[in-house]
C-alpha cells in the first residue's frame, strides 16, 4: 500500500481489528493481498477498540454505533463499509427460557463487550415488548449469566453458539427484531478515522479504505472458500460460517444511514447519546 500521492507511507497507520468472525471478510483479503504489511494492526475486543480509537491510541478502526454517535465530532466514518444486518444477524441475540413479553421485572444479563447491542436489547424490551426488566452487566458466558438472570444478551461467536444450545433456549435475534419493529437495517459498527488523523494523512486513510473495500469485495465473491479457511481455526462448520457471512450486511448506504438515524433518535430518547447526533462520512 502506498499513499495516494505515490510515495511510501512513512508511518504505518494504527488500524483496529475486531477478533470476531463477523469481521473476517473485511480482513481475509488483506491477508492474502499482503496489505496488512502496510498497517500496524491492533487486535482486541469491540469495547477496547472503541476506547482506543476515541483516546487516540488508534488512527483508524471499527467502532460500535453508540460510541460512534457519542463521539461523532471526533471521528469521520469511512463510507460504504459497516457490520450490520437487514433482518437476522445471528450473532447478536438474547437467550432465555422465557418470551420477551414475560421479562417484566425479571433480571436480564447484558454481555460486557458491546454497548450498542445491549442498548438495542433494552430499547426492544422496553419500547417494543413493553417490559421493564432489571439489568446487570456480566462477562459473556451464557450458562453463568443464566444462573444469575432470566435472559442473557450476547454477541459474536458466543451468540452464534446459542443457536445450537442443547437446553432449547428461546433465542431472540436482535437484528431480526429491529427489522420487524422499524422496517430498517441495523448497523452495529462502522469503520472510522480520527478527524485529526484524516486531516493530517488523507492519502493514507484513502488507501486503507480502498484496501478494506477491495478485501471485502474479494471475500464476498468467494465466501465458501473464506468459510473453509476460517473453519480450520473455529468450532463452526464451513457451511455454518458461509451462511453467517452471507447473512451479515456489510454495506453502508442510504437505508443503513436511515437505520442509524432511527437508532440515534431512540438512543437519545433513552439518554444514551446527545439529541440530534448523526455520523459524518469521510470525504474520500
Amino acid at each position: 500500500m502506498q499513499t495516494s500521492s505515490g510515495g511510501p507511507a512513512a508511518v504505518r497507520p494504527r488500524v483496529g481489528h475486531i477478533q470476531y468472525l463477523n469481521c473476517l471478510p473485511l480482513y481475509d483479503g488483506l491477508v492474502r493481498s499482503g496489505a496488512l504489511l502496510d498497517v500496524d494492526l491492533r487486535k482486541d475486543t469491540p469495547d477496547r477498540l472503541n476506547d482506543a480509537l476515541i483516546a487516540g491510541d488508534l488512527d483508524i478502526g471499527p467502532i460500535s454505533l453508540v460510541p460512534a454517535l457519542q463521539h461523532s465530532d471526533e471521528i469521520a466514518v469511512l463510507p460504504g463499509i459497516a457490520v450490520g444486518s437487514d433482518g437476522p444477524v445471528l450473532s447478536v441475540v438474547m437467550a432465555s427460557s422465557l418470551r420477551p413479553e414475560e421479562l417484566d421485572g425479571r433480571k436480564v444479563a447484558l454481555g460486557s463487550q458491546s454497548r450498542t447491542s445491549v442498548l438495542l436489547a433494552q430499547l426492544l424490551l422496553e419500547r417494543r415488548y413493553g417490559v421493564q426488566p432489571t439489568y446487570e452487566v456480566m462477562p459473556p458466558d451464557v450458562p453463568v449469566m443464566l444462573q444469575e438472570a432470566d435472559a442473557a444478551v450476547v454477541i459474536g461467536d458466543v451468540a452464534l453458539r446459542t443457536h445450537d444450545d442443547p437446553r432449547g433456549l428461546r433465542v431472540l435475534d436482535l437484528g431480526a427484531a429491529w427489522k420487524e419493529w422499524t422496517g430498517l437495517p441495523m448497523v452495529f459498527a462502522v469503520w472510522a478515522a480520527r478527524r485529526d488523523y484524516l486531516e493530517a494523512h488523507p492519502g493514507l486513510v484513502k488507501d486503507v479504505h480502498t484496501a478494506f473495500t477491495r478485501s471485502l469485495a474479494d471475500s464476498l465473491a468467494q465466501v465458501d472458500d473464506v468459510a473453509v479457511r476460517a473453519a480450520r481455526w473455529e468450532t463452526f462448520a464451513p457451511a455454518t460460517l458461509a451462511t453467517y457471512f452471507r447473512t451479515l450486511d456489510f454495506s453502508l448506504g442510504e437505508r443503513q444511514l436511515e437505520g442509524i438515524a432511527a437508532f440515534a433518535d431512540l438512543a437519545a430518547g433513552a439518554g444514551a447519546v446527545p439529541p440530534g447526533r448523526r455520523l459524518h462520512l469521510a470525504p474520500i
